[in-house]
This record gives structure tokens, C-alpha cells and sequence, in this order.
């Protein structure tokens, strides 16, 4: 079953159906209304008739009621028979004894029986419409008074309705032949007239600018209706976006070694011709290794993220110097007394500078500000921000610690500063008021909200004050860097610059640009059947009881965005749908706890405990469990033989920048097997298109998804790993910072030239 989004309806057709069936609405309700009219048009004259039939006998009928019952009968006689439309005549005593009625009437006799009681009991003509099994009839009843005004008797006069309800009938199916002829060629007319006149010339626009933005554009924008209106100014911004892209490529080609992979080697290179001599200084919260006591010893650790498994690797080959808090409790002690120490221990490559915080500096700034406030302001998933001043002020005063230690490292020297997202979003500013002079890049790595969103920060000036102060800054994808500049255009006087994607403030141009992360292939050169790891996956089955299952692999942050609640009950669901998978398929979510001081993440972790607790109870056996929750820090070689032994990979994040755990089980997966399942509110879901994209929202869809991995034929699952390997491969985090450093340092390169 796939899980792609069903394909939705021509604009042209859509907008057809829309006006036909606002016209055929109208046309409907008129139709009804001229037929019902007509019918009480019709039953009018039945009345008027029937009464005037009933006045005329009621005075012969008057005289002949003074006879007994049966001389009374004998006189009626054939009087009381009718011709069609009219069935006949009855004529009752006062009490409700009958006389005599025509012989038509006799299959009739109950209902008017029922009639004259009501007459009866309220004395006064009555006409009344009724459906018996025979037909429906109408019914005349006329009280017959005496010249005091006493009851005499009572005259039914009774008609066949049967041609009046026929007639209304065919008036009815006469008008929807007519209306449907109508609206057919309506539609007709409207589709044609849409595609002509909307479409079409969209469609040609749409393409038109996918040539432009590929640079295969060699024709002017069609001119039709109604496009032409844009002639002018598409023109110009073809010019304009040529211009851009020839010097883009042409710098491209000067700045950076030709050839479709980058690498270690490549990127060190690259990273000698763009610094001329500068330091190279990269600034985050997240330190790459920390030291915690076990058992009284220092022993390192490698903290969950995707920024420190991004940029280790580059800074691994850059001799850098990485300025990070100092988190664990063992790190004072294994740095010296500026904090300062080389990593990696086994192969020591760059300066990790330690920043010192309080605990309460700490949770001020990190836990409180940063992520309990920009975290979900920037994250879709309806999480309240909670913004306090004493928070504020803390974030305040560590950015300016931070500015300050990356200003002590650089010294006099000419250095280029690359400040790590959200944490830091003061420091370029920071920086440059005092050093004006050095290069300063700021990558935001979570997305960016939208400007009416971003507006109910209270520091929102500061904060982007702050981030204008970097010459370069980069988001993950175009629509964040799009929503940035729109967030200022609206909150701040700034100077934009559309065509070039920049922003003047404050006598100075900060630049926006896409920059989408990738990963390093660290296990490359790794054959796919490794020894060692198929003994680390046979442990790992063996533990926690998955011989012979197809596995699901998970491998997030306990955090609220990354959708887990929504991934369980999906395989709940699937368990559900496909019972034949019971005992067959099981899900190991590896959960990695992070910012416990908070009390929603913790509450967030005992929910998921209890939610696994839950569908376990619901559905497993003594030897078999479907979610198998793994919370706790995972070393590498773990994660890597997890994503080796999955069948599939899930990412079901609500929102997320990038989410490197994607490209990472793709990167892992030498061997072309395995299916990801990836949100398709990931920016990764932009370049991993051969993934199964989902809604993580969509439960049913979701489920579907994993039946749709689990039952995928092997050279499927082949290609499109290959295709997904390929796009991991050829860009990757090497590709990612030489792309990054390479439009930060050429604007600066050009000036100082």
C-alpha cells in the first residue's frame, strides 16, 4: 500500500466541479420549487372542484336524508358514482352511520370511516390526503346542515391522486435530464475554459522558472494570459538569478577542488586556501566528549546530538579549536587550568576550550531560555514557549562568556568563527563589537517558525540584533532562510536585499543562505559482512530476545519532536491491521534521555515508558514483545550493529531542521538492504526522497508504511538504497563545510582583496 499522498484533482477540473455544483445546487433548489408549486397548484383544483361537487348535491342530498336508511339508499342510487378522476360519493348519517356510497369506495371504507369521526367530533368541512395500499386519495368531507344550523348528515366527496403525483413525477425527472444536459456542458465549458485560460499558462510559468533555477532556461516567460502581466518583471529576475548563478559557479570552480565526493583529505585542503592563514574557531553549547566519574575514574563520553556527530569529523581535520560548556562532572579535572585539552585522546587533532557555567547559570540559560522557549518556538509541535526574565538574563550573560572565550583563543590573529545554533544566538553581535574585523558564521540547525510565530518572543529584537552581527547565516533549508528575512522585514528597520538573500543592518551585511548538513561515513571502508559486527548482532539478538523477527530501529533524543509516542502507536496499529506480523516484528527504539532538569521531558519519558508498557501488555507473548524500549547512552559500536540488523529505519520526527539519524542508517547500510521510514517534516525528507515519506500524524498511513517495508521486494529495497547512498555520499558533512566556509571566507577574501 503506499504511503505517498493520493494525487489531487487538475486545478482546471477542480474549479469545474466547484462552479458546477454551486449551479447545480441552484438549479436543483429551483427545479424543487417549480414542482412543488405546481403540485399545489394542482391539489388547489382538486380542492375547488370537490367542493363545488359537494355544495351542488349537498342541496338533492339534504331532502332525501329525511328518509329512512334504506328508501334513503334506494334514492341516493347511481348518484354516488364518479368518472376519473373523481372515485365517488358517500353519505353518512349524523353519527356516523352510513347510507350509501359508491360501490369504487368500498376498498376505501376504513379511511373514511376515520374521516367522519373526526367530522364528528369537530363539526366543520375537513379535506385531507391520504396513502393507502390501493392509491392515494383525496378526501372532501362536507358537514350538511339544517336551515337552524343542525347536523344532518355528512357528504365524503373522494379523488385519485394518482395522476397528479404522476405528473409532478415526470415534472421532476423531466428537470434533473434537462439540469444534468446543463451541467454537463457547463462543466465542460468551465474546465476548458480554465485550463485555457489558468493552467495551462501556470503550468508553462512553473516549468519556465524550474528552467531558471536549473540554469537551462533559453526562451522568455510564455507571455499568456494571465502571466503576461509578469513579463517585465520575470524578465528581469531571469537576468538577475543567471547573473547570480554564473558567479556562484565561477567562484565555486576557483574556490573549491573539482570532483563529485569530498573527503578528510579533500576538506583539509579546501580548508588551508579558504582560512589564508586565519584560525579556525567553531563555538556550540554541546561539547564533542565530556568526562563523567565511574567508579572514582575520568571516562570519556560521547554526548547524543546530531551537531556533535556532524562536526567532529570536520574538526577532527581542521587542528581547530572547539569552545564548548564543560558539562561533565569529571571535566575540570581532565583539562588544564584555562580548560583547555586535545581530542580525541586516541588520536589528538584539535583544541576542546571547556566554558565553565554554574548550575543555575546552566538552567537559566540552557534549560530554561534556550529550551524552554526557543526550542518549541521554533518547533511545529504546539509545545507553549515559557519565557522568563531571569532566564533572559542568564542567556545574556553566558553568550557573553561564550564571546568572550572566543575572543581570548583568537587573540590578535585573524581567525574565522563559526557559532553553533540556537544556544549562541547573541554572540556574533557579540563578537563583532569588539572585533569587528574577524569572520563570523552563524548555522541555525533547528528550523526557523514563521514571523507572526517568532513575534511573541519578548527579547525577538535582541535576538535577531544578535544573530545580524554574523556576516554569514545558515539554515538548512530555503523555506527557513525565507522566513528568517521575512521575520525581519516585519520586527526590524533592516535594509533587504531579495535578489542576493541579504540583510543590511547597522552598517553591516549579513547574508542568508541553505546550507543542508550531511554526515561522515565513518565505517566507509567497512566490508559489508564484517566479522566482528555479525557477532555484535548475533549478541544483540540473543539479549533481547529478536532471533528471527524483522526489526524496526529508532534512534532519537527522548524529546517531544521527535515523535515517538506517534511511532508506537503506529506499530500498535500495524499489529492491529497485519496480526500475521505477532510475533514476527518487533520494534528496538533506542532512546537517548536528554534534558531531564526539564519537568516536561521527564514527564515525556514516563509517558513513553508507560505507552510501551502498554501495547506490550496488549499484544505480547512469553517470548516475544513488540517495542522494545532501550532507554540509557548507547555507545557507537551499539547504534551502528542496531542499524545493520534493522529491516527498516523510522524517523517520525513532528519537525525537525535535518535529522542526521536518517542519513546516518543510510550511511550505515553498505550491504543495500533496509527500508527508511522518514517524516515528512524532516528537512532530510527533501533529499532522502526514496524513503517512505510519511505523515507521522497519519496512524493508519504510518502502519501502512511499515507493512508496505516489511513486505518490499529486495531489488526495490536495493535501488532505492542506492539511490539514497548516492545523495548521502555525495553530500556529506565534508561537502556541507566546505560549502559553508567557502561563501563565508569569499566575501571577505573579495573585500580585503
Amino acid at each position: 500500500m503506499s504511503t505517498k499522498n493520493p494525487p489531487r484533482l487538475p486545478n482546471a477540473l477542480r474549479m469545474g466541479l466547484l462552479v458546477t455544483g454551486l449551479v447545480g445546487l441552484l438549479i436543483g433548489a429551483l427545479a424543487w420549487f417549480q414542482v412543488e408549486r405546481e403540485r399545489t397548484t394542482d391539489l388547489d383544483e382538486m380542492d375547488r372542484r370537490a367542493y363545488i361537487l359537494a355544495h351542488q348535491m349537498a342541496y338533492s342530498i339534504q331532502a332525501i336524508l329525511k328518509l329512512p336508511d334504506k328508501e334513503a339508499a334506494v334514492a341516493l342510487g347511481s348518484t354516488l358514482e364518479g368518472y376519473p378522476p373523481l372515485i365517488g360519493l358517500a353519505v353518512y348519517r349524523p353519527d356516523g352511520r352510513l347510507i350509501a356510497e359508491s360501490h369504487d369506495l368500498v376498498e376505501f371504507s376504513s379511511e373514511l370511516k376515520q374521516t367522519v369521526a373526526q367530522v364528528i367530533k369537530e363539526p366543520k368541512d375537513l379535506i385531507k390526503t391520504l396513502k393507502t395500499p390501493v392509491a392515494q386519495i383525496h378526501i372532501v368531507t362536507s358537514v350538511i346542515r339544517a336551515a337552524d344550523g343542525q347536523m344532518e348528515g355528512i357528504l365524503a366527496v373522494v379523488h385519485d391522486l394518482t395522476d397528479v403525483m404522476a405528473r409532478a413525477k415526470n415534472r421532476r425527472i423531466e428537470f434533473a435530464v434537462w439540469s444534468g444536459i446543463l451541467l454537463l456542458l457547463l462543466l465542460t465549458v468551465v474546465v476548458v475554459g480554465a485550463w485555457l485560460l489558468y493552467d495551462r499558462p501556470l503550468n508553462r510559468m512553473a516549468e519556465w522558472v524550474r528552467q531558471l533555477r536549473t540554469g537551462d532556461v533559453d526562451e522568455p516567460l510564455p507571455v499568456d494570459p494571465p502571466v503576461a502581466r509578469l513579463a517585465t518583471e520575470s524578465d528581469r529576475l531571469a537576468a538577475t538569478l543567471l547573473a547570480k548563478q554564473t558567479a556562484s559557479q565561477k567562484q565555486a570552480r576557483q574556490a573549491s577542488p573539482t570532483g563529485p565526493v569530498w573527503t578528510r583529505n579533500r576538506w583539509r585542503a579546501h580548508l588551508t586556501e579558504c582560512l589564508h592563514g586565519s584560525h579556525l574557531l567553531l563555538v556550540s553549547h554541546r561539547e564533542p566528549y565530556l568526562h563523567e566519574l565511574q567508579d572514582g575514574q575520568p571516562r570519556l563520553v560521547t554526548p547524543p546530538g546530531g551537531l556533535v556527530a556532524a562536526l567532529d569529523p570536520i574538526m577532527r581535520a581542521s587542528n581547530g579549536i572547539w569552545i564548548a560548556h564543560g558539562a561533565g562532572n569529571a571535566d575540570r579535572e581532565s583539562a588544564d587550568a584555562k580548560g583547555r585539552l586535545m581530542v580525541p585522546p586516541d588520536d589528538p587533532s584539535y583544541t576542546l576550550r571547556r566554558v565553565w557555567l554554574s548550575r543555575e547559570e546552566e538552567h537559566g540559560y540552557y534549560h530554561g531560555f534556550a529550551n524552554e522557549g526557543l526550542w518549541p518556538l521554533c518547533h511545529r509541535v504546539y509545545q507553549r514557549p515559557v519565557f522568563r526574565v531571569r532566564n533572559w538574563e542568564y542567556y545574556v550573560r553566558i553568550n557573553r562568556r561564550f564571546a568572550e572565550a572566543v575572543l581570548q583563543e583568537a587573540g590578535s590573529d585573524p581567525a574565522v568563527v563559526l557559532v553553533q545554533d540556537y544556544q549562541l544566538a547573541l554572540v556574533p553581535r557579540l563578537i563583532k563589537e569588539v572585533r569587528p574585523d574577524l569572520v563570523v558564521g552563524l548555522f541555525w540547525y533547528i528550523p526557523w517558525p514563521d514571523p507572526e510565530a517568532f513575534r511573541i518572543c519578548p527579547w525577538r529584537n535582541a535576538l535577531l540584533n544578535g544573530m545580524l552581527g554574523a556576516d554569514l547565516i545558515g539554515f538548512h533549508l530555503q523555506q527557513y532562510c525565507n522566513d528568517f528575512i521575512e521575520t525581519v522585514d516585519r520586527l526590524i528597520d533592516a535594509r533587504l536585499d531579495w535578489a542576493d538573500f541579504s540583510i543590511e543592518w547597522r552598517d553591516h551585511i549579513s547574508r542568508v543562505r541553505p546550507f543542508p548538513i550531511g554526515v561522515a561515513d565513518r565505517n566507509k571502508h567497512r566490508p559489508p559482512h564484517d566479522v566482528v559486527l555479525d557477532r555484535h548482532i548475533a549478541e544483540l539478538r540473543d539479549r533481547y530476545s529478536l532471533e528471527n523477527l524483522q526489526v524496526a530501529v529508532g534512534i532519537d533524543r527522548i524529546d517531544y519532536v521527535k515523535g515517538l509516542p506517534e511511532r508506537f502507536n503506529a506499530v500498535a496499529r500495524f499489529l492491529e491491521s497485519y496480526p500475521q506480523y505477532r510475533g514476527r516484528f518487533t520494534l528496538v527504539q533506542l532512546g537517548v534521555p536528554s534534558r531531564m532538569h526539564i519537568r516536561h521531558y521527564r514527564d515525556h519519558l514516563n509517558e513513553l515508558e508507560a505507552l510501551a508498557d502498554t501495547i506490550n501488555w496488549r499484544f505480547q507473548t512469553a517470548a516475544w514483545k513488540p517495542v522494545r524500549f532501550l532507554v540509557g547512552q548507547h555507545d557507537p559500536a551499539t547504534v551502528y550493529a542496531f542499524m545493520r540488523m534493522a529491516d527498516i529505519g523510522i524517523v517520525s520526527s513532528l519537525h525537525d531542521g535535518m535529522n542526521l539519524v536518517a542519513k546516518e542508517f543510510v550511511a550505515a547500510r553498505s550491504d543495500l538492504d533496509g527500508v527508511l521510514i522518514l517524516s515528512e517534516f524532516t528537512g532530510a525528507a527533501r533529499e532522502l526522497i526514496d524513503a517512505l515519506i510519511i505523515n507521522p500524524y497519519d496512524t493508519e498511513q504510518f502502519a501502512a508504511a511499515i507493512h508496505q517495508a516489511l513486505d518490499m521486494p529486495a531489488n526495490e529495497r536495493r535501488e532505492r538504497m542506492s539511490r539514497m547512498r548516492r545523495q548521502v555520499e555525495e553530500h556529506n558533512v565534508y561537502r556541507w563545510a566546505a560549502d559553508y566556509l567557502t561563501a563565508l571566507t569569499a566575501r571577505s577574501a573579495a573585500e580585503s582583496g
